[in-house]
């Protein structure tokens, strides 16, 4: 008569620890370095500062050329701001001036 003896072995119960420290290693690594992460998001803040000092320049852009329209339009007609655009379209001036012109 003979006697079955059964082997213990230790893999079983290191299989489910292993396969949570798989998920939570990959997960962590991909919270840091991932698309979303905190290194992601460090260059998210700085495309987002340069997008806002572009933002500024145009929004200041914006009102000057408003402020400009304000003089051509009807009722408040101004006679420099005529002159100014019709010298500089036409590139002339009287003799004896001198004309500066300024980027803007």
């Amino acid at each position: 008569m003979s006697t079955r003896q059964k082997k213990i072995r230790n893999t079983g119960r290191y299989l489910v620890p292993v396969i949570a420290a798989g998920f939570i290693s990959y997960f962590g690594y991909h919270s840091i370095h991932g698309g979303r992460g905190l290194l992601a998001k460090e260059g998210f803040e700085q495309q987002s500062a340069l997008l806002q000092e572009e933002l500024d320049k145009l929004v200041q852009k914006r009102n000057f050329l408003q402020r400009r329209i304000l003089l051509l339009q009807d009722g408040t007609f101004d006679r420099d701001m005529l002159d100014e655009r019709a010298r500089n379209e036409l590139n002339l001036s009287r003799p004896g001036e001198i004309t500066i012109y300024l980027d803007r």
